[in-house]
């Protein structure tokens, strides 16, 4: 069991290193269908997109009556909800958001996502600096 995780965690992390490392430092161009590296939890999968040293792209997904863990980190973020309904929770205050809709805040202040409808929610974060914690999820 120990082994299995530790060699899952040392290809995870080599495959993300190795993108990172043959990025371009103009230029990054991302097919429909690719991604670079994903983590699935329960209710939940995040698959990122693009990473470079200023910013990335997150791809979320959250099926019904799921939700994020609480998240409080450096710089900022906005989320475009591509499908679905969602609750997105920024210190004390809601927001409840549809397709198309954006939100924008401080990552310093507490965060989390709450999927509110009855279909699964994807919504994709773009933030900067790149400090989304794998791991942590």
């Amino acid at each position: 069991m120990p082994y299995q995780s530790i060699w899952k965690n040392f290809i995870k992390s080599y495959f993300f290193l190795t993108m990172v490392a043959n990025m371009d430092d103009k230029v990054i161009f991302i097919k429909k269908g690719d991604e670079k590296s994903k983590t699935k939890k329960s209710g939940k999968l995040y698959r990122l997109m693009v990473k470079s040293k200023k910013m990335e792209a997150i791809i979320s997904e959250i099926e019904p009556h799921a939700e994020s863990r609480w998240f409080r980190h450096n710089g900022e973020e906005m989320h475009l909800v591509l499908k679905g309904m969602m609750e997105y929770t920024v210190g004390e205050k809601s927001y409840n958001l549809s397709e198309g809709d954006i939100l924008w805040h401080q990552s310093s202040l507490k965060h989390k996502a709450k999927n509110i409808g009855s279909k699964k929610v994807t919504y994709m974060t773009v933030g900067t600096p790149p400090t989304f914690m794998w791991n942590e999820l």
